[in-house]
């Protein structure tokens, strides 16, 4: 792959690159949507991966070309970078890491670069091929500008400058992306960020389904409503409880600064929030404020129209998914006999809270995991952000290969459209490594 790169490469620029950088995609075990609220997850990055070729330049210009043909050619000049919220285009991701660097390092002339980009994740399939690009793009121009950082930092970096194209993910992706180690998932907890290894029980091995229903985070306000939603009854909770709910953003707040345990908490929400979702008017009175200060101090640009939200259900699936992740954990490290059917369980009840609390499926995913838990997986779940994308499913190793011909006939083989993506979108998977950058030999 390396030398048919190299080789495009040369074709393209007319000289041969420097450099190149890898970033992995990531599989998230457990623990969905709970980053952002401040909770540990337990991801571990497949063999899958951005790679880019790099060529430090004399002129202050950026030149982007992708492997694949249907992403279009770009180029900019690295002191004037835009990035385009309304259209999220592959070079836009590209930017946001270029741009993290910069401004972390307070760049004034940065480098110019020629890259070629070669992608083997699939695209919008919950897999994390965007953050992946955002931190091989960091690094690729933190090599370029001679400049180091460790990898707690660049992550750090690379997640606060994804939110340049307007989504509010809460880290785990570009955490995992650089920290990840071969053999071994992750719990990763943030405020600070530290990773602990995750031993899985052998056994068993984990397999991703892509339902084909493609999902763009950024191009959708599914993701962002959750995000309010989630600080909206942070906002709630604090404030039933006498605590200063102005400062409260973040669900975990709430249980640090009550020094209660998750499952108090589950009984705290189902003692203050109501199932019928809140009007923005209800909200108002609950707080004690007016319209225009909700609008203005709490929901973002990009909620000023949204009238109802549901509390109850989103803090609900976050502090019971938080819980889990926490017994995920447990259950590796004391390794029981029964390991198997009790994590299995974990991932299944996953999938049931994403479904039903967090409504971040969809039927097709649905299907998928049903799919998946008939033909012998002992847990399967949706992956990544949802609304489409994979699913995660945990099999038996020597039932492995029925496994896959199974699904595959059950799932992909009824549609030619899905047919036609069908070997990139069923395989097995193990705890891959993280970021690094190759120099050329």
């Amino acid at each position: 792959r390396l030398q048919k790169l190299k080789e495009m490469f040369i074709s393209k620029f007319g000289s041969a690159p420097k450099f190149y950088a890898r970033a992995p995609g990531r599989v998230n075990l457990i623990g969905e949507h709970i980053d952002y609220c401040g909770y540990a997850v337990l991801p571990m990055a497949i063999e899958q991966d951005i790679l880019i070729a790099v060529e430090p330049v004399q002129t202050q210009v950026v030149q982007l070309t992708n492997t694949n043909s249907s992403y279009l050619d770009f180029s900019t000049g690295v002191n004037n970078i835009q990035i385009n919220k309304t259209k999220p285009q592959w070079h836009n991701y590209f930017l946001c890491g270029l741009k993290g660097i910069q401004e972390h390092f307070g760049l004034n002339n940065p480098t110019g670069m020629n890259c070629l980009l070669d992608g083997t994740i699939p695209p919008s399939s919950g897999l994390s091929s965007s953050s992946a690009l955002v931190c091989c793009a960091g690094l690729v121009t933190l090599r370029a500008n001679g400049k180091t950082l460790s990898k707690v930092e660049l992550a750090e970096i690379c997640t606060k400058s994804e939110r340049y194209i307007g989504t509010e993910g809460g880290g785990m992706d570009q955490s995992i992306s650089f920290l990840a180690e071969e053999g071994t998932a992750k719990l990763i907890e943030f405020n600070p960020l530290r990773a602990t290894d995750v031993r899985l029980p052998s056994g068993a091995t984990f397999v991703i389904a892509n339902s084909c229903v493609e999902m763009n985070k950024a191009a959708t306000s599914h993701f962002n409503i959750r995000v309010m939603e989630c600080r909206l009854a942070t906002k709630l909770l604090s404030k039933s409880k006498g605590l200063d709910w102005k400062k409260m953003l973040r669900l975990s707040d709430v249980q640090t600064k009550l020094g209660v345990s998750l499952e108090e908490m589950l009984t705290i929400v189902e003692e203050v929030l109501h199932p019928e979702p809140y009007s923005t008017e209800e909200i108002c009175k609950c707080l004690g404020i007016s319209l225009e200060e909700l609008r203005s101090q709490i929901l973002t640009q990009n909620m000023q129209d949204v009238s109802t939200f549901k509390l109850y259900q989103r803090a609900k699936h976050v502090y019971s998914e938080a819980a889990r992740v926490l017994e995920f954990q447990k259950i590796c490290s004391e390794a029981p006999a029964n390991a198997l059917q009790l994590l299995g369980e974990l991932m299944n009840q996953s999938h049931i809270s994403c479904r039903e609390m967090y409504e971040c499926s969809c039927p097709e995913l649905d299907r998928l995991v049903n799919i998946c838990l008939q033909f012998g997986a002992i847990g399967s779940r949706l992956t990544g952000a949802g609304w489409g994308g994979c699913t995660v499913s945990m099999v038996p190793t020597d039932k492995l290969n029925m496994f896959l011909q199974n699904v595959k006939k059950a799932y992909y083989q009824t549609d030619g459209q899905k047919l036609a993506v069908e070997n990139n979108s069923l395989f097995a998977t193990k705890p891959g490594r993280g970021a690094l950058v190759f120099v050329e030999a």
